[in-house]
């Protein structure tokens, strides 16, 4: 009955979408029901003598329902149906290309299960119907022509991603439908909103196969590394592995990082919940420089049943350049020497300093070009922008310009530079930093009054946050680590500043008797280069004794006498 007064069965009304073929718009319709009505309303209301009761409502009714029939049949109401048709449409069919792919099951490899299934009459059939497209993915889909391209060796598995590239490269072709053939093992954290909405906008029907069992009974697979791409000679790495375990929860598992065979570090680990994916830090050396080649693997647990998901290897280019670092300090004194010790053996960075000897003289060391020297600290972004990272220690805000405050600001944001900000005498607070643009670069707040610097021993402890970060590892073992931290002899004067800003990283945390913990190596990257400021000096040594007074009365002894010094270097110079 329902095909006999609507031509079509109801299913094809279920599946299609109801459209107006005419060129005037929807809303000009009702409008001109709208219009009908009145007018037939008012023309009845007239006629109101010669009716009674409800028979003008009625006729009103009547004549207003088939005056809107007739005008609604004038837009052409039609149903749009989305229908496949051979030879027109393309079929994209994705296969997974991973190495859990490869795991064996019944004698054959999933991929290989999933490959004979094709090979045995699928392809061929869709092929008569259809243009059928053949995808392999693993990180990234790629386009194949057979599936004899298949290798299994694919170090993940991005099903969203995949899905998401096989819909760009049909974004104006006619796609039909999406067959994915996959273990299910997603590495990349699931589907995306987007791209659901994009299957849901385009209408295309995705048909998933899935191998392999829902469960391994015993393997650990690692399924992502992360490290930087790029990096310099003799550098401190670390990268974040991470694995799944099943079968192994609460065992100990080793994890080695070779470079051509050669060990660089190993780390011992206790693998958590099964199937949960728990990631961990891995620090090794990068070496001489080069393209390398690291190889990321657990080594093989008794009764893994595969152990070819185990490693993973990652390409990093070591960089044999050596960046510029400028140092500007406002007076002799140890952080200076010791500095320019430290970098005097790296094999990765060129240090530049500025030491100013008096008020108006400069001590310049580092510098192959006279002519960087010659109008002191860079007023220019050609200039400063040459150097890849600042050093500022002892020195007052208003030593540099409004222009040079402004540049050192863009030098972080823009340039991407890291700026390390030391404490002193005449920095930070006691420096004017916090009534200056610098101010926004430090990842902490300022205290707004002077005689922040004191010189009373203070401890410092590691935070949560810097027992994990690369900046603070003295020792690869992070237990090994915090011990030596402890050990480290107290400061002999400190800087105090207020809480980190929101952002920053407290890495460690200052501890002076009747003063409350300051934070003491905090490091921010709300910018585009890193900023840390290290509100500390010299280390207490055993001949700097108990009483705060004679230190102080020690350390402006010292400096006097080095500033003098100074100036009779720059002198003969």
């Amino acid at each position: 009955m329902f095909e006999f007064f609507f031509k079509y069965p109801a299913t094809v009304f279920s599946k299609g979408q109801f459209v107006l073929l005419s060129a005037w718009p929807a809303w000009v319709l009702g409008l001109a029901i709208i219009a009908i009505a009145v007018g037939l309303g008012w023309n009845i209301r007239q006629r109101r003598g010669f009716l009674t009761g409800t028979r003008p409502v009625a006729i009103w009714l009547l004549e207003t329902l088939l005056a809107a029939l007739l005008l609604f049949l004038l837009w052409h109401p039609a149903i749009s149906i989305a229908t496949l048709r051979p030879q027109q449409n393309i079929v994209s069919v994705l296969i997974d290309d991973s190495r859990s792919m490869s795991l064996k099951e019944d004698g054959k490899t999933r991929l290989e299960q999933a490959t004979s299934g094709l090979n045995g009459g699928v392809l061929d059939g869709l092929r008569k119907r259809f243009q059928v497209r053949l995808y392999r993915f693993g990180k990234d889909a790629e386009r194949i022509d057979k599936t004899d391209k298949l290798t299994g060796a694919a170090p993940a598995s991005r099903l969203g991603d995949s899905i998401t590239a096989a819909l760009a490269d049909s974004s104006t072709l006619p796609l039909g439908a999406i067959v994915l053939l996959s273990d299910g093992a997603d590495n990349s954290g699931g589907i995306d909103r987007n791209t659901i909405a994009q299957i849901r906008q385009r209408q295309i029907p995705i048909h998933t196969i899935g191998f392999g069992k829902e469960k391994v009974d015993r393997d650990v697979e690692i399924s992502e590394v992360t490290l930087p791409a790029r990096t310099l000679a003799d550098a401190r790495l670390a990268a974040e592995v991470t694995f799944r375990n099943f079968g192994y929860a609460g065992q100990k598992a080793k994890i080695s990082v070779r470079d051509a065979g050669k060990v660089l570090a190993t780390q011992e680990v206790t693998l958590k919940g099964e199937g949960s994916p728990q990631t961990e830090q891995v620090q090794f050396n990068a070496g001489i420089a080069g393209a390398k080649s690291y190889q990321f693997l657990i080594e093989p647990l008794a009764g893994e049943s595969n152990t070819a998901n185990n490693a993973v290897t990652r390409l990093v280019n070591v960089e044999g350049a050596k960046p510029r670092i400028l140092y500007i300090e406002g007076e002799p004194r140890w952080e200076f020497k010791f500095i320019r010790r430290a970098v005097e053996d790296d094999r990765s960075l060129r240090l530049s300093t500025m030491l100013r000897t008096t008020q108006n003289k400069i001590y310049y060391q580092g510098f192959e070009d006279k002519k960087e020297t010659e109008e002191g600290f860079p007023a220019k972004p050609e200039e400063l922008f040459k150097f890849a990272g600042l050093v500022i220690g002892d020195v007052e805000a208003n030593y540099f310009t409004p222009t040079q405050q402004e540049l050192i600001r863009e030098f972080a944001n823009r340039r991407g530079g890291g700026v390390l900000f030391l404490g002193g005498r005449e920095t930070l607070s006691d420096g004017g930093y916090q009534r200056s643009p610098l101010n926004e670069l430090l990842p902490v707040k300022l205290l707004d009054r002077k005689d922040t610097f004191h010189r009373d021993p203070a401890k410092f402890e590691l935070s949560p946050q810097g027992r994990d970060n690369i900046i603070c590892r003295f020792d690869e073992h992070a237990d090994r680590n915090v011990e030596r931290w402890k050990k480290m002899p107290v400061l002999a004067d400190f800087q105090e500043v207020g809480d980190a800003k929101p952002g920053a990283v407290v890495l460690a945390e200052l501890n002076a008797s009747g003063k409350r913990k300051s934070p003491y190596r905090p490091y921010a990257r709300d910018v585009l280069g890193a900023v840390i400021a290290l509100a500390g000096e010299r280390l207490a040594g055993p001949r700097d004794g108990v009483d705060a007074e004679n230190r102080a009365r020690r350390r402006d002894q010292s400096s006097t006498s080095r500033r003098g010094a100074g100036q009779k270097l720059q002198t003969a110079v």
